[in-house]
């Protein structure tokens, strides 16, 4: 078995070796023809110095390889160098030298050069602002099948930005898209069948497309899949999945699926209890913003759940929230204010916050307001 063993890995060894050298050959006849200023060929050489294939990466030389077939009309090569712009890859960014780029490549009909150049409109980057030619590029490279103006044109559809708002026409570019597998798109296509917006609602069919889009790591369908199996719609109720793919979502730093980890962690659900692990999860996701959030971290603080009873860090949280209209952040700040806890006793506070809360519907914040007028505490009586 042994010399039988050593011919093998003989014959192995040569393949490699003969696979090198025809690598080398291949570069050398690439750097041949691209010296002579074959255009292709010079395009493959930028492709070769840009992935490190056979040469060493050099986005500089890339850059340069690039310039040389951009300059001869080669279409692929104008929309690389535009991208090598748009990025500062090689070159100094030059969001105006990028829009050039893209506009030569995409007058010859290269879809993502047409998607990028309709991007650098919708955001006015090295070109005045100009929504018509966003939508005109856009819809250039979504008939030629480009996933993510596909997107594009459906989020301006939904939005109604620079189209007339159409659920359905918006429906149909997501499904384009999301059926190649764009992940943006399978998340707002899932979220039409959500909401039943353009399409009818079907919670079925809205977790199928949340879940591919989830599986390609995409947070906001990793939380919405969360919910989905939170609160059974669409899917069998499973908290631990559930826990699964919020945690998914929450490592990403989605905030709302970080939010519902820690409210999971309250109760127990689909994880083990643990009100400091739930506090941590809530913090994540109220220094992003999340009023809901903000609003639990603030209770937790007010009764030292999970972290040292703090009145003061309680007001912080509770008016961080209510300063984005969350009713019972605003509710709770009055209290506050009301009892003097983390903050100095203020009657006419109070019953600001109480009524910012009340005109919303909150039904406690109205009552106190109420006794506030009848006893003149904070309001004239």
């Amino acid at each position: 078995m042994r010399p039988f063993w050593t011919a093998a890995l003989l014959s192995t060894c040569g393949a490699a070796i003969l696979l090198i050298v025809r690598k080398k050959d291949r570069l050398t006849t690439v750097r041949r023809a691209a010296a002579q200023g074959d255009a292709a060929a010079q395009f493959n050489l930028g492709l070769m110095y840009e992935h490190g294939h056979g040469v060493p990466r050099d986005s500089v030389e890339a850059a340069r390889w690039y310039r040389k077939a951009a300059a001869q009309g080669y279409a692929s090569a104008q929309y690389n160098l535009g991208v090598m712009y748009d990025l500062g890859h090689g070159v100094r960014q030059d969001s105006v030298e990028a829009a050039r780029w893209y506009r030569l490549a995409a007058e010859q009909g290269v879809p993502s050069a047409q998607f990028s150049l309709g991007l650098i409109y919708a955001h006015g980057q090295g070109v005045p602002p100009a929504a018509a030619a966003a939508v005109r590029w856009y819809s250039q490279a979504a008939d030629r099948g480009n996933a993510p103006a596909q997107a594009a044109l459906g989020f301006m559809y939904y939005s109604g930005h620079a189209l007339p708002q159409d659920y359905a026409e918006a429906a149909r570019w997501y499904r384009l898209a999301a059926a190649q597998g764009n992940a943006k798109a399978q998340f707002e296509f899932g979220s039409m069948y959500f909401l039943g917006e353009g399409v009818p609602q079907d919670y079925v069919e809205a977790a199928r497309w949340f879940r591919q889009a989830a599986d390609q790591g995409y947070a906001p369908a990793q939380s919405r899949l969360g919910l989905m199996y939170d609160d059974g719609l669409g899917l069998p109720q499973d908290d631990a999945a559930a826990a699964h793919w919020y945690r998914q979502a929450a490592d990403q730093g989605d905030a709302d699926a970080q939010f519902s980890l820690g409210f999971m962690y309250i109760f127990g659900q689909g994880v083990p209890q643990d009100d400091a692990e739930a506090v941590r999860w809530y913090r994540l996701a109220a220094e992003r913003g999340n009023a809901k959030a903000q609003f639990n971290l603030g209770f937790m603080y007010t009764f030292g759940q999970g972290v040292p009873q703090d009145y003061a860090a309680a007001v912080r949280w509770y008016r961080t929230a209510a300063e984005q209209g969350y009713v019972s952040a605003q509710y709770n700040l009055g209290v506050m204010f009301d009892l003097g806890h983390g903050v100095r006793q203020d009657s006419v506070e109070a019953a600001r916050w109480y009524r910012l809360a009340a005109e919303r519907g909150e039904t406690t914040a109205q009552f106190n307001l109420g006794y506030a007028c009848y006893q003149g505490e904070g309001v004239p009586q």
